[in-house]
């Protein structure tokens, strides 16, 4: 049974609020206590969608894992920022998420390393407004208040449509970060100009509610997904690691081919009607590779944009983040 947009909001905000509460007896509880030769364990983070989350509905990573004594534990998170703050904390060893926020991490000294990511996605987030909306370009956003979750991939693509438009996301426009429901809540009441928004809640708020786009990433920024773990985990775990990664490939072919049937296996999990999901699945580049130098440049640029414009603190090297630097 799909859960209606306020009954979401509603839990993800419970969710946060009980993560607030138990983080720290989270950590107590894992990191230093796993296995000396090696993890029996591993603590995956996962968002409402994206490869991990269908693997998980799919229940076929339990499997290959049980074959070296290793089990799997998931907690869902509403956006990758606070996936990677439970990376830091050390409640979680493995999760995904767009290009800001390993970046976000990284400069906050979290251990995190790159291990995988997925092709450019380009249109699957996206600036939009109320349907009715007189605001027809991103120049017109001058002014105006603008919601977005603080630290996603969408960041960059505000920051650099803005900038297309001849905006400064510091100076020209009103930030007002909130997770993607809470976001929801506030665009559809009216409470904001414009909303930054990424799959499946952008073609949600398409079909929903009549969103409309005014720009999206093509030509902007790459919008790909990203694998990380901790790199203590990583370092000391290659072959679980290695598990996920093909566990992970072996979903993303399938879905390639099983569009249809995908979108009818997950629309209870994730609690959106099939003909979205669909629609969301169609836009969708599929594939999953290593980490390559120019995947890592393109980091570089996002962050030393990030830096140059105050929203980190520091700079940063994404090419530490990597498994071959540490060692």
């Amino acid at each position: 049974m799909n859960l209606k947009w306020q009954e979401l909001s509603i839990i993800l905000s419970v969710f946060l609020l009980l993560t607030a509460c138990t983080g720290g007896a989270q950590t107590a509880s894992t990191g230093k206590d796993r296995k000396e030769n090696g993890a029996d364990t591993i603590h995956i983070g996962y968002q409402k969608f994206g490869t991990l989350n269908i693997l998980k509905a799919e229940n076929t990573l339990e499997g290959a894992l049980e074959a070296i004594g290793v089990n799997v534990e998931w907690t869902e998170f509403p956006a990758g920022p606070q996936l990677l703050e439970a990376v830091n904390g050390g409640s979680i060893d493995f999760g995904h998420t767009g290009e800001a926020p390993p970046i976000f991490s990284q400069a906050a000294g979290a251990p995190i390393v790159y291990v995988g990511n997925g092709p450019p996605r380009p249109k699957s987030e996206a600036i939009v407004v109320q349907e009715n909306s007189p605001i027809e370009h991103v120049h017109e956003l001058k002014g105006k208040k603008v919601v977005l979750n603080r630290g996603s991939n969408v960041h960059y693509l505000l920051v650099k449509a803005l900038e297309e438009a001849g905006l400064s996301i510091n100076e020209d426009i009103e930030t007002i970060y909130l997770p993607p429901a809470e976001a929801r809540t506030a665009f559809e009441r009216g409470d904001v100009d414009a909303w930054v928004i990424w799959d499946p809640f952008l073609q949600a708020a398409e079909d929903d509610i009549g969103a409309r786009i005014i720009r999206d990433a093509e030509g902007l920024a790459a919008n790909r997904e990203f694998l990380l773990a901790d790199r203590a985990f990583a370092e000391e775990n290659p072959e679980i690691i290695d598990i996920v990664l093909e566990e992970l490939e072996k979903v993303e072919q399938n879905i390639k081919t099983n569009i249809e049937e995908t979108a009818q296996f997950l629309s209870p999990q994730v609690g959106i009607d099939e003909e979205t999901l669909k629609k969301v699945l169609t836009r969708y580049e599929f594939g999953m590779d290593p980490i390559d130098e120019e995947v890592l440049e393109a980091q570089q640029s996002i962050a030393n944009t990030f830096y140059n414009l105050g929203l980190i603190p520091e700079e940063v090297l994404i090419k530490e983040a990597t498994l071959e630097e540490g060692e």
